[in-house]
Order: C-alpha cells, then sequence, then structure tokens
C-alpha cells in the first residue's frame, strides 16, 4: 500500500490527458542515453592497445571506457554532481514498485525485474555523470546541454499542463518535481559554463587547470600539522561552536554528497506519502466506523456495543491527530539524522588520520581489503534505503509514544479524572524511585563500609580494596534475595530500551544497533566501517600529499602546484653543501652505529695507538642497543649508503 502511494505522489500513475507520460519518456530516453555514452566513449582513447586494435586499426584506440564519477579519490565538481543525484531521486523511488515496466512478470522474477529497472535508470541518467566528468569538456557540455534541456521541457510541460493529482490534490505534481527540477536547471547552468570556459581555453584565453593529486584544503591541513604552534583561533558564534564544528581543511567527496541529496529528497516525497497515505487510511477507518453504527443500530444490539461506538470514535480521533503530529517530530529526526552522519563521516575519518581506531570495535581494526573496496559501492544505496525505511519506523516509534501520552495523562486530565491518573502516574514513579534509591543505596553503603581509605588525599576515589570483610560478604547475602527480584523488572526493562534505541537509531549506519562482540551480524554498520576504510587509505591528506612529492620530483614541472606552498626554503640543496653531508653522515652512524668503528680516522688511529677508550665504549654501546632493538623488531639493520667523505 505504501509503494502504490509513493507512485501516487510522485505521479507515476496520470489520468490527466493533456500530460505527457514520464513513463514511456524514460524508456525513449535510453536511446539519446547510448548515442551521448558512445560519442564520449569514442572521444575517449584507451591507455593499451587490444587485439581489436590490430584487426581495425583505423579506430586509434577509440571507444574506450566512460567514468560517470570517482566515487573515491576525486573532490571537483561536488556540488555538480550533488545536483546530478538529484535530477536521479525522482526516479529512484520508482525502483521500489514494478510500474515502470510495461509488461507483467511473475512473482519469483521480481528480483530481476528489479535489477533491470535499476539499469535502466543508471543507463538514463548516465550523461548526467559522463558530460561533467568527461575529459572533453566542450563535446561535454554541448551533449550536456542537449540533454538536461530535454528533461526540463518535458518534465515543466507534463508538471504545468497537469498539475493536479489524486492525493495531494491541486499542484501535486509542482510540490513533488519542484526538487528535480531545480536540479536539472542547475545542471543546466554547470553544462553553458563548461562551454565557455572550454570556448575561451581553445582560444587561449585562460589556461586548464593542471590534474594534481592533492588539493588546497589538503596542503592546508598538513601545513597545520607541521605546524609547531596553532595559529590563533578567530571566536566563533556559539553554532559553530556547540551544534557544528567547522573544519575548512575537510572536504565530503561527491559520493557523500550525493548520498545526503538523495536522501533529503527522499525524505521529502517519503513525508507527502506518508501524509497523503494518512488521510486515506483515516478517511477509510471513519467510513468503517459509519458503517457499523448502521450496523449496530439495524441488529438492534445498541445496549451491547453502543458504548464502544464513543471510544471508537475517541480512539480514531487521537490517533489522527497523534500520527500527523509525529509526522513532523520524524520527519525533523530522519533530516537531522542526515546531517550527523556527515559529522560522523569527518570525525571518523579524522580519528583514522591520527591513528586511533579506540571507537571501532577490535575485530573492524583490520577490515579485508575486498569487503571495504565493495563498501564503497554499497554505501550510498543503503544509506538512502536505511533513511527511508527509518523514517517510517521512527514516526511509528513516535506514533505510539504519542499514544501512551495521551491516553495516560491528556485524555484523564479532560474526562475529569486527574486525581486518579496523578495517583497512578505517582505510584509509578515511587515504585520506580524506590528501586533506583535501593539501587544507589548498595553503592553507597559500600563507598561508605566496605572500601579501604584513600591513598593519597590527592585521588578522587578510594582504590579497589575491600574493608570489613566479614560484614561485607553478610551484606552480600542478605541483598542476594532482594537483588533476584529487582533483576526481573531490570531484565524487561533492559529489553525494552534496547527495542526503542534499536528502532530509534536503525537509520543510522554509522552506529551498531547490535550487541557488543555481535557487531559483524549488522551488516549496515559492516559497510559504514569498510567506506571509511577505504576512504582512510585513499584519501589521507599526508599520504596524497607525499605521493604528490614523489610524482612532482620524478616529471620535474616547471609550472607551480597545490604543493609548492610548501615550499619555504629552496628544493634542492647545493651539492657541495657541507651541512648536508654531516648531516646525512649523522643520520647514518646513529642507525648503525657499528660503523663507528669503522671510520677511517678511527682506523688510522688504532693502527698507531691504542683506541680511545670513550669512544668506542660508546661505540659499543650504541652498536649493541641497535642490534637488541633490531632483534626486538626482528628486521635486518638498515644500511644507508650516503655521500659522506669524511667516513
Amino acid at each position: 500500500m505504501i509503494r502504490n502511494k509513493v507512485e501516487h505522489v510522485v505521479g507515476t500513475v496520470v489520468d490527466c490527458q493533456n500530460g505527457i507520460s514520464m513513463e514511456l519518456f524514460l524508456h525513449v530516453s535510453l536511446v539519446p542515453a547510448v548515442l551521448i555514452v558512445g560519442v564520449l566513449s569514442f572521444l575517449q582513447k584507451r591507455a593499451q592497445r587490444l587485439a581489436i586494435d590490430h584487426k581495425l586499426p583505423f579506430l586509434g584506440r577509440r571507444f574506450g571506457i566512460v567514468v560517470p564519477l570517482d566515487t573515491i579519490g576525486s573532490l571537483s565538481n561536488r556540488w555538480s554532481y550533488g545536483f546530478a543525484f538529484g535530477a536521479v531521486s525522482s526516479s529512484v523511488l520508482l525502483l521500489f514498485s514494478e510500474s515502470f515496466i510495461p509488461f507483467t512478470v511473475p512473482d519469483w522474477a521480481r528480483a530481476i525485474v528489479y535489477l533491470v529497472g535499476a539499469l535502466e535508470v543508471g543507463m538514463v541518467y548516465f550523461p548526467f555523470f559522463a558530460c561533467l566528468s568527461t575529459p572533453f569538456r566542450g563535446a561535454g557540455a554541448v551533449l550536456g546541454i542537449l540533454y538536461s534541456l530535454s528533461w526540463i521541457i518535458v518534465t515543466v510541460w507534463d508538471t504545468f499542463t497537469c498539475p493536479d493529482g489524486k492525493i495531494l490534490g491541486k499542484y501535486q505534481k509542482l510540490i513533488v518535481q519542484w526538487p528535480c527540477i531545480l536540479s536539472l536547471i542547475f545542471l543546466l547552468g554547470r553544462y553553458l559554463y563548461m562551454l565557455v570556459k572550454a570556448v575561451r581555453i581553445h582560444l587561449q584565453g585562460e589556461q586548464e587547470d593542471p590534474d594534481e593529486l592533492i588539493g588546497q584544503h589538503q596542503v592546508q591541513h598538513v601545513k597545520r600539522l607541521l605546524r609547531k604552534t596553532p595559529p590563533d583561533s578567530k571566536p566563533v558564534s556559539w553554532f559553530w561552536s556547540k551544534i557544528y564544528e567547522s573544519d575548512p581543511y575537510f572536504k565530503f567527496p561527491n559520493r557523500i554528497i550525493g548520498t545526503a541529496i538523495i536522501s533529503l529528497i527522499g525524505l521529502y516525497t517519503m513525508t507527502l506519502a506518508d501524509y497523503s497515505l494518512s488521510n486515506v487510511a483515516f478517511d477509510k477507518v471513519e467510513s468503517w466506523k459509519d458503517t457499523l453504527k448502521q450496523l449496530v443500530t439495524y441488529c438492534n444490539q445498541t445496549e451491547a456495543l453502543g458504548p464502544m461506538i464513543p471510544e471508537l470514535e475517541e480512539f480514531i480521533y487521537v490517533a489522527r491527530k497523534s500520527w500527523l503530529a509525529t509526522t513532523i517530530f520524524a520527519s525533523l529526526n530522519s533530516v537531522a539524522y542526515c546531517f550527523h552522519v556527515l559529522a560522523c563521516y569527518r570525525k571518523h575519518l579524522k580519528r583514522l588520520w591520527k591513528g586511533q581506531k579506540g571507537f571501532l570495535p577490535e575485530k573492524f581494526h583490520n577490515p579485508r581489503s575486498a569487503a571495504s573496496v565493495a563498501s564503497i559501492a554499497r554505501y550510498s544505496g543503503w544509506q538512502i534505503a536505511f533513511t527511508l525505511w527509518g523514517y517510517l519506523i521512527v514516526h511509528f516509534v513516535h506514533f505510539l509514544f504519542a499514544l501512551g501520552f495521551v491516553y495516560v495523562l491528556v485524555l484523564p486530565i479532560q474526562h475529569g479524572k486527574g486525581l486518579s491518573m496523578l495517583k497512578s502516574v505517582g505510584l509509578i514513579v515511587l515504585t520506580i524511585s524506590l528501586v533506583i534509591a535501593l539501587v544507589i543505596l548498595q553503592i553507597v553503603l559500600v563507598q561508605i563500609f566496605f572500601l579501604q581509605e584513600k591513598m593519597s588525599p590527592t585521588d578522587k576515589n578510594k582504590p579497589l580494596a575491600l574493608n570489613n570483610r566479614k560484614a561485607f560478604h553478610c551484606f552480600n547475602y542478605f541483598f542476594f534475595f532482594y537483588n533476584v527480584v529487582m533483576g526481573i523488572s531490570n531484565c524487561i526493562l533492559r529489553l525494552l530500551c534496547s527495542i526503542v534505541v534499536g528502532t530509534w537509531l536503525v537509520s543510522r549506519i554509522d552506529r551498531s544497533i547490535m550487541q557488543r562482540g555481535y557487531e559483524n551480524m549488522d551488516a549496515g554498520y559492516s559497510t559504514w566501517i569498510g567506506m571509511i576504510f577505504a576512504d582512510h587509505y585513499h584519501n589521507n591528506p599526508v599520504m596524497v600529499c607525499f605521493c604528490q612529492l614523489l610524482v612532482s620530483n620524478s616529471l620535474e614541472k616547471h609550472n607551480v602546484s597545490a604543493y609548492s606552498t610548501f615550499n619555504n626554503m629552496p628544493s634542492e640543496f647545493p651539492v657541495n653543501s657541507r651541512a648536508r653531508r654531516r648531516w646525512m653522515l649523522f643520520y647514518t652512524l646513529s642507525r648503525n652505529p657499528h660503523l663507528i668503528l669503522l671510520r677511517k680516522h678511527h682506523l688510522s688511529s688504532s693502527s698507531s695507538s691504542s683506541p680511545h677508550p670513550d669512544t668506542e665504549v660508546q661505540a659499543r654501546v650504541m652498536a649493541y642497543k641497535t642490534q637488541s632493538h633490531l632483534a626486538e623488531s626482528k628486521s635486518p639493520p638498515e644500511i644507508i649508503v650516503t655521500p659522506a667523505p669524511d667516513c
């Protein structure tokens, strides 16, 4: 039923004769999408020759692989890719149904239908991403303008010529489709900008930006690590200090931004579908209520079933208002989760950059490489699905709490039973307070009578050492029977808390809802761990900075790169620099102290006279320490050959 309402809200069921069937347009768009991908593939040359190149040499290694977007290391055009995901969002929700397939299929083939639908939607929207990522900016911009313009024209025409719907009434399509239209318009503007820039580069009015492994934000992050003293921090507002701590040297990859945008648009559409579904459901229940009243009157059962009618009417009214009220809170809760996942992604990555793995379960400290790379592909889809289904589950939990609040507090006061309600609530609160007080009493008694005194006045707590052992054994014996009774209530409370917290956090893929030791059974959490490890190994700023240094030195680039901002002094030392030679000599001897005894001046002095005792003893001590350290680490000694003529 939810699936059908999503289809109605999104607009897959169209009764307006003036509108355009978006399902048919989705199928027809496969032809231009394949042509665009074919053109971009023809322009792309393959790095290696294949057997077909020898048979068809006129191809010239054409028809290379077209990459829609780099989901690991690319940080350029992040918001453009994000709006491209926003344009996809309306069709992503259709994947929850089989309505886009023009023919019926048996039940056993539903998995194949979902696969075919996903491949079709992916191919239709492939040009939006490929035109952004292609190195042929001019061709990609022209093709992107034509393709996005066709989608804008068809979508706007369908929205404004047939705006009404069965569920939301007037302007239903405009309410639902405006995020998609806005994303398409942004993409059109981006393609126009790419075309203008490509023309200016072709006319030599601008220089194309060089491709580098490292970005400015990563450069600044590494420079911040190398500073001896942190820079003077500017005063920030309460929001940026308490709610969200800004970090200008961290950028979210396009995969994370696209996932967040689709999740937010999906929540918006899901909220509309939820609202429409609840109205239809409660209207139908009210019609059943009227039918039940007529049936009771017709069967002369007014005395037996008559008192149930007002209670049923009251329950329907309370349930309707509670469901609609909790829709707002569930939506805000899910939106907050979307932004909180972004904050957790940044926090977890920065901890991994520091080498901190204590926040992860021990079994996840070294995930398998294949699982981590596969998590990159799974994360976005799973995060979107977890967010949408988590909204429905959290909404139901909020609804149950709202019903309990109304029936426990609000309705008794309205019916003049406030005093009895207060007595019942007071009895429950008193019972819970006594249980908590007795638990605290046990801790206080142990603190006062059964622990030894502090070893130092500056200690915060007493040592974990027993005192008055005989009295403690009696205390433990008598409280044993009470703790058995109290354990029953705590067991039930533990189960209820686990259910509530688990359902409340079901959309939080960054946190496991399983017990400690069973985190590997949580597939969503395992995907999150594998994804952040893959990003950590591929996007660590220090490692990327080092790779950029190697690439810059090996290619001997003459242009100024982002890495050049590190150079506060000449990159090349003079060839005959005495300081450089002495430093390399010191480093070699410190890593290989047994070479001290083999130095030239030491050998000449030892041949003429006995060696100096202090030098020999110091060398042997250093050699012994080094050999002991190497023996413990089980690694061979490091021999460094340096141009040190003093040796």
